[in-house]
């Protein structure tokens, strides 16, 4: 177990996006403890509408969803999903490398705890459904930070406007109506670089979806 206790240093030293300039750096470890804290409120608004959430999956989901980077690295959001045999070719390498470190460094009578936790979290439960959400809301900030800062890269804007995307997929839970009615409204108030581009692909996105109206942003 040493060296998987010694590799979680390792993830504080492999930053999102590379290769592209960014007014704030973000570790894949940051990344991981955000995406936690934001599948705790939404598990907690599910929850209070009736849900029932089984916190143990959630949080190691949620802790452990992208341990495997360490592998291959952080790829590019929009690089990722360009190309479906793509994504299905990382998903095995990462898969393949994923189960070698288990076998080599894990004891062998915690493998297959281990095996559960490091593999793909995003499935059909609704612990799963809440993480690919948290996922893209954290992405959604940090591209939004970039932009908020002026950053000239337009990945920036492709980020977010996947993000929110993908977020949409998932308009029919509870947590994600209470982010569409009360969160996104307040990131997208105030100035900012580009506001009126970035307000008109936020509506653009919501209608596309047939999001209600009530969920729309007022300029």
């Amino acid at each position: 177990m040493h060296h998987y206790i010694k590799s979680l240093s390792d993830l504080e030293n492999i930053y999102r996006c590379p290769g592209k300039f960014k007014y704030e750096e973000h570790s894949v470890a940051a990344h991981s403890f955000k995406v936690t804290q934001i599948a705790q409120f939404l598990g907690t608004v599910e929850e209070r509408e009736g849900s029932e959430i089984n916190w143990r999956r959630l949080y190691e989901k949620a802790l452990n969803h992208d341990y495997t980077e360490l592998f291959i690295g952080d790829i590019k959001t929009p690089v990722k999903y360009a190309d479906p045999a793509l994504r299905e070719h990382l998903a095995n390498v990462e898969e393949s490398m994923t189960q070698s470190f288990i076998y080599n460094e894990i004891p062998t009578e915690y493998r297959a705890i281990y095996t559960k936790r490091l593999k793909e979290g995003k499935d059909e439960t609704l612990e799963g459904k809440i993480l690919s959400v948290a996922d893209k809301i954290d992405l959604l900030y940090e591209s939004f930070g970039e932009i908020q800062k002026g950053n000239p890269e337009k990945l920036f804007t492709e980020i977010f406007q996947e993000s929110l995307t993908t977020i949409l997929l998932f308009k029919s839970m509870n947590s994600v109506q209470y982010f569409l009615k009360s969160v996104l409204p307040d990131l997208l108030s105030g100035d900012f670089t580009n506001q009126e581009e970035l307000h008109t692909l936020s509506k653009q996105i919501l209608s596309d979806h047939e999001v209600e109206q009530t969920f729309a942003i007022d300029i």
